[in-house]
């Protein structure tokens, strides 16, 4: 029997219970424990020996014994006499004196046996009471150096279990948190936990990482660092949640055909959205929003498979802000219908599918909670960091071979981060390599004003809500930190701001983050976090930040606070080595890529899914393009054993149909490879680093983008126009929408050929062609030139 947390027992049974696992060490505590009684008044010394002696002759008398001075030997007696003496002295201490006193003797009492000699653990720490490994890992920790160092492996064991029971039972998470978290971070989640299961993945993840970086990073870091106040809800809440309100019959929804999933799915949210919560998590939610006060806060999944190694659940899981500008019963009905919310994502299409894609299907998941305080400041009615968004420790794709993959990339946006995880059509982030972090994609002011970013996500304090304005509407030109986020643009220019700008026009204004990156230490220290993260992960991670900047003794020197909200093992496009072939005629080749390409090759693709830019943007209104996603999800469902690769206009997965395909993972996770085809000669800004890359990349799915006019790369519309089309024969529903979606049966060509498509990260180039079955197929004795050829990649310094 395991007692865990002991809440449930009496307190003289808990005291009982956890003395009983010192059976040698017991009587020299309960030695101090009667020194502490008597030095306190509890009971004289001498009322405590009378009443022992009173209780053991009343215990020989139940014993049956009518001449106890005669019938009981004086070794019998002397025994008697001890065990009546610890049970008084368990029970006046329980009832009279705090339990943190309990456990400071327990401490003191080790510690002065282990500095003469090693104490090896005299119980089984699995089944110890949480309390008594709290106090024997602080008692460890509490020693010199010379005397710790003969325990350490006794203080890993009881960090592992207690680590085991609350955060995370992974396997290459205790490898590496046994190393990093001490006793007192374990005590901060006991501290801060509702319920009493495990807090989950992106819990676990963000009190590793702080504990890291706490303990490995500069002081120059540290003081910029800021971990947000969070609490966690364990996943055993989801169980009485759902046993509670009769949604357990919904645990096998993950078996049902991809038409139930689907359609069953609102009719859970339904039913979570009105469920209730035990009484006793509705008193902790109480305490959590009377301690924030009016502070917004965002409530967070954290389930036991999210965030782990290999399977990030990115954006799968919803997540709500909460602005808590309400009345105390309306800011409680908020926070328990997101987590409620929350709960019911558990049953969303797009967590089923992932879950077959990632082999975790049959998984009994569970989920946690992370409610956290929102990091960013107050400017007028409305709350938002100056910056924020996801850093990754290695560049998977590079725009410049002047690129150092290893130093890192970032996301950044204005406002809140959720603009640089999710994929919205028409609105971009900045894009930075850490290790030349002025170097852009684009370097024609133009094309630097044409990606960047629209709108800002931000909470309304006076509207109480959660709102994306477009950002002349927020923007002025007395902003705090307006000149260390954004740049004007002016006469075909792209000019830094002054403090003050004066004559400054809403639509002038290009967020940039120039004189953020150029002219503090913000790359420098965002460098040093990831790769202190990497060497402790022993592996590249993702993370979520937020940047609030405050004004400096000096103007343009600026104090800036960076708050890490998120951190996870990176989803990589592992893959072997490849090299372009040579010599592919004009004919056979089918595309060529030129910038932002990952490190891979897809053989024997047989169909290629491609929609039609031009007649999908024929198309009026949201909703005919919503058929055209649906029906590409029927298809990648046909497909599931084939291999395929997706071409259409835009931006695959925005919000914005106008903007792109609006897929969503359960739609394409079949797909080998997905291309993006823009309009233009520009560089198109891709998807990396959001949600949707963050699918693509775990289901090894490989994202390109083309410029279908830029010179510089090769499109053939003609193939992809103008080959048969199949789509009725694998959908026969897809006849209405045969002129928009094309699938081409590639081995249905002249010659039965099969496509190819070879990805060479290292040259920044992606080819696709036909390989007729007859060839003995590429060679691949060097690689392809990539300079001074028709057709090839040319990279200025500036690009």
């Amino acid at each position: 029997m395991s007692y865990g947390d002991t809440g449930p027992f009496p307190k003289v049974l808990t005291l009982y219970l956890e003395l009983s696992q010192y059976p040698v060490m017991a009587s020299r505590i309960r030695e101090n424990m009667r020194e502490v009684l008597f030095e306190r008044g509890i009971i004289t010394q001498e009322a405590f020996e009378i009443e022992a002696r009173d209780k053991a002759i009343q215990s020989q008398r139940r014993e049956g014994l009518t001449d106890p001075m005669v019938e009981e030997p004086p070794d019998v007696w002397a025994k008697r006499l001890s065990i009546v003496r610890d049970n008084m002295t368990d029970f006046y201490f329980a009832y009279n004196l705090p339990h943190e006193l309990f456990e400071e003797i327990v401490r003191n009492t080790l510690s002065d046996r282990l500095s003469s000699q090693q104490v090896v653990l005299t119980y089984h720490p699995e089944l110890a009471p949480w309390d008594m490994l709290f106090s024997q890992g602080e008692a460890y920790e509490a020693l010199p150096t010379p005397e710790r160092s003969r325990v350490e492996h006794d203080l890993r064991e009881i960090k592992v279990v207690l680590t085991k029971a609350m955060i995370s039972d992974h396997l290459k998470y205790l490898g590496i948190a046994k190393e990093w978290l001490d006793i007192a971070d374990l005590k901060a989640v006991r501290a801060r936990r509702l319920g009493r299961g495990k807090i989950g993945g992106k819990a676990a993840g963000i009190m590793l990482a702080e504990a890291v970086l706490r303990k490995s990073a500069s002081p120059e870091f540290l003081e910029t660092m800021k971990i947000p106040s969070s609490w966690f809800i364990g996943a055993d809440v989801f169980y009485q949640f759902t046993q509670l309100n009769g949604l357990l019959g919904y645990a096998n929804q993950k078996y049902r055909s991809t038409e139930e999933i689907k359609t069953t799915f609102p009719i859970i949210q339904g039913r979570f959205k009105g469920g209730t919560f035990p009484e006793e998590i509705v008193e902790g939610l109480t305490h959590v929003l009377e301690v924030v006060g009016r502070t917004p806060l965002i409530v967070r999944s954290s389930s036991l498979l999210e965030d782990s190694f290999g399977t990030s659940f990115a954006g799968k899981y919803d997540s709500y802000f909460l602005p808590n500008q309400g009345e105390e019963d309306e800011n409680l009905e908020g926070l328990l219908g997101a987590i409620a919310s929350v709960y019911a994502s558990v049953y969303s299409p797009e967590v089923l599918f992932y879950r077959k894609r990632m082999g975790l299907i049959d998984y009994d998941e569970r989920m946690a909670i992370l409610i956290q305080v929102v990091q960013g400041q107050q400017t007028g009615a409305f709350f938002y960091p100056d910056a924020a968004g996801v850093a990754f420790s290695r560049n998977q794709f590079r725009w410049s071979p002047r690129i150092d993959r290893s130093a890192g990339f970032l996301r950044m946006v204005w406002g809140l981060g959720t603009r640089a995880v999710e994929t919205v059509g028409g609105d971009y982030p900045r894009l930075v390599a850490l290790s030349h972090p002025e170097l852009r994609p684009e370097s024609d002011p133009t094309e630097i004003r044409r990606y960047s970013q629209r709108s800002i996500d931000l909470i309304d304090l006076e509207n109480n809500s959660f709102r994306t304005l477009p950002i002349e509407d927020v923007v002025a030109s007395d902003l705090p930190n307006l000149s260390l986020i954004a740049q004007r643009f002016h006469d075909g220019e792209v000019l830094d701001l002054l403090s003050r700008p004066v004559g400054l026009e809403h639509n002038q204004v290009v967020i940039t983050f120039n004189r953020l990156l150029r002219h503090t230490s913000f790359p420098s220290l965002m460098r040093e976090m990831l790769a202190k993260l990497e060497r402790a992960y022993q592996m590249p991670v993702d993370t979520e930040y937020a940047v609030i900047i405050h004004p400096g003794e000096k103007p343009n020197q600026p104090n800036f606070e960076i708050c890490l909200l998120q951190c996870r093992p990176q989803s990589r496009l592992v893959s072997e080595s490849v090299q372009l072939p040579k010599g592919i005629p004009a004919e056979r080749r089918l595309f060529v890529v030129q910038r932002l390409v990952p490190e891979g090759r897809v053989s024997n693709v047989r169909y290629v899914i491609y929609v039609v830019p031009r007649a999908y943007r024929a198309l009026r209104g949201g909703q005919p393009r919503q058929a055209v996603a649906q029906m590409i999800g029927k298809i990648n469902h046909a497909l599931e054993n084939q291999a395929f690769i997706l071409m259409g206009p835009g931006r695959w997965g925005s919000s914005n149909s106008e903007l792109g395909v609006p897929v969503k993972y359960s739609d394409i996770f079949n797909a080998r490879a997905i291309v993006e085809l823009f309009e233009g000669s520009g560089t198109p800004e891709p998807s990396y680093g959001t949600h949707f890359f963050q699918d693509l990349v775990e289901a090894r799915i490989f994202p390109l983008a083309i410029a279908t006019d830029d010179p510089a790369a090769e499109f053939n519309r003609g193939f992809f126009e103008g080959s048969a089309n199949v789509v009725t024969s694998i959908v026969p529903e897809a006849k209405a929408w045969e002129s928009v979606i094309r699938v081409i049966d590639v081995p249905a060509g002249p010659g039965s050929p099969s496509l190819e498509l070879v990805l060479d990260g290292e040259a920044e180039r992606a080819l696709a062609y036909l390989n007729p079955p007859t060839a003995a197929g590429p060679a691949h004795p060097q690689r392809e030139s990539t300079a001074n050829e028709p057709g090839s990649a040319k990279t200025s310094a500036t690009s």
